[in-house]
């Protein structure tokens, strides 16, 4: 990779590295396999439109006001965004190339800024953005709409364990499906939570034990 990742720290390290092998990955495979990747992530998708719908009509006057408007933002203000690695294939499935390109240049810099690296003049600059930034809610948002609809809060927790299905691995899940892919292809990355995290790895474990023990008292 030569001298890409000269002065970088850790982080835009790592984030780097997740873009290029992904992109490198996605551009050596036939398009059946794209194909193939597209339909995996499909109902992800759906999901996705569901909670920024829900997200945009119930939260946006809130959270422009309280956090955009006055630059005060309890999710965009650290740099270090968690970041799934199955985050940055979708996103790249789903972006164009000046897109990934924007990415890589913001990540050449140093942020001096109190703010996200990727949280850009017009919002954050993912085509499709991390699902924990997606689904992250300050206590001041969510007492402010809540407190006036308490409907919109069984709506917000049924979300919130739809997500699950996607990045909790105690069942086969899409995000750990997609690591699984590039694993097999010889990629690795410290971006691999769900091959990586020892919370991850332990619920992995639990469902295999819970598992073997329902067929053993069958």
């Amino acid at each position: 990779m030569g001298n890409k990742f000269i002065n970088m720290n850790s982080y835009h390290k790592e984030q780097s590295e997740a873009l290029y092998m992904v992109r490198r990955f996605l551009a050596n495979i036939s398009l059946e396999e794209r194909q193939q990747l597209q339909l995996d992530i499909a109902d992800h998708l759906k999901f996705r439109e569901e909670a920024a719908s829900f997200l945009s009509s119930c939260f946006s006057e809130v959270c422009t006001q309280k956090c955009y408007q006055s630059r005060l933002s309890a999710c965009c203000s650290r740099e270090g965004i968690i970041t799934f690695f199955a985050d940055v294939v979708v996103n790249a499935l789903m972006s164009q190339d000046r897109e990934i390109d924007l990415l890589l240049e913001v990540l050449k810099k140093p942020n001096n800024r109190f703010k996200c690296i990727y949280l850009g003049e017009k919002g954050c600059l993912w085509r499709l953005k991390p699902i924990i930034c997606e689904m992250f809610l300050c206590e001041h948002s969510k007492k402010e709409v809540f407190s006036e609809n308490p409907q919109l809060e069984h709506k917000w927790e049924e979300l919130k364990q739809h997500e699950k299905l996607y990045t909790w691995p105690d069942r086969r899940v899409v995000f750990d499906t997609l690591e699984s892919c590039f694993i097999e292809a010889g990629y690795s990355s410290p971006l691999m939570y769900m091959h990586n995290s020892p919370g991850l790895l332990r619920v992995k474990r639990r469902a295999l034990s819970c598992a073997a023990s329902c067929k053993g008292g069958d």
